[in-house]
């Protein structure tokens, strides 16, 4: 592979960059999921769906 003068460590940065905007997703996403207010709108669905049925 040919590099251009001073990046060669261009394929690693960008590979950190990217595991570390993923973990920030990741992190991000698992506090919206775990607060209160997600989980009582997700149990009120999922009550609502099985009382429709009977």
């Amino acid at each position: 592979m040919w590099f251009l003068p001073g990046d060669e460590g261009t394929t690693t940065a960008e590979y950190a960059i990217g595991t570390v905007a993923a973990a920030a997703f990741a992190v991000a996403l698992y506090v919206l999921l775990s607060g209160d207010s997600v989980s009582a709108t997700l149990a009120g669905l999922v009550q609502k769906a099985l009382t429709v049925a009977t």
